[in-house]
């Protein structure tokens, strides 16, 4: 009897500690993928990847169109050599043909194997430096938000964690201020706007060229022909 009411006493004294600390926290959450996506820098920034994605894509397809037509002039030339009646210095001089053209189309492959690969690794390093250059804005105004309110924890609420459950199960809605930290993320946005360079892509707007591309821009698309035409 005297340890059942042991047990309840130290029971009935655990439940009270929780309950007089929280009293003393300032608890904030935020909604980081809802401020991400709300944050003009970010659809502006994914807009400019995008139009850049499009002109690689494009210029892929003309670099894909020219292998194209030099594959079929490589198949025309393979069934010229089958012609018998064809003379035998027409028949060498097609052949060197042949062969100039499949080491043409050869190079044509690695140049756009390498076209992809590297305009590819560009636009994955832009969008990394795009969205680091972000979180630190977002990171910038939650810190001035927790020092001048005094916040002692602050939640992200948007992601799972790694059991696949939310991280904060429930929190009340006053705890909540996402929207004053998109609205002071978005306070200078006709400003910025006039500007005609994004600063988190400045560095990286312009292509770097391929070695043996002579000079053009960098892609990423579809695969390649065969190089030898067969």
């Amino acid at each position: 009897m005297k340890t059942a009411s042991l047990i309840l006493i130290t029971a009935l004294g655990l439940a009270t500690v929780p309950q007089a600390s929280a009293q003393q926290l300032k608890i904030g959450t935020v909604d980081m993928k809802k401020v991400f996506d709300g944050y003009y820098k970010t659809k502006d920034a994914e807009s400019k990847i995008n139009e850049q994605r499009n002109a690689a894509k494009k210029e892929l397809e003309d670099r894909m169109d020219v292998a194209k037509k030099t594959l079929d002039e490589v198949k025309k030339l393979d069934d010229d050599l089958q012609n018998p009646a064809l003379s035998k210095e027409e028949k060498d001089r097609k052949a060197k043909l042949r062969s100039d053209k499949a080491t043409e189309l050869q190079n044509m492959d690695r140049e756009i194997r390498e076209f992809q690969a590297t305009r590819e690794k560009q636009l994955q390093e832009q969008s990394m430096r795009m969205r680091a250059g972000i979180v630190d804005d977002i990171d910038k105004v939650v810190a001035d938000r927790v020092k001048a309110e005094s916040y002692n924890l602050v939640f992200d609420k948007s992601g799972p964690s790694l059991n696949g459950v939310p991280i904060v199960l429930f929190s009340m809605e006053s705890y909540d201020f996402t929207n004053e930290v998109v609205s002071i993320l978005n306070k200078n946005r006709n400003r910025d706007e006039s500007s005609t360079t994004h600063p988190a892509l400045s560095d990286a707007s312009t292509p770097k060229p391929v070695a043996g591309s002579g000079g053009r821009r960098e892609g990423s698309g579809r695969a390649s022909p065969s190089p030898t035409g067969r």
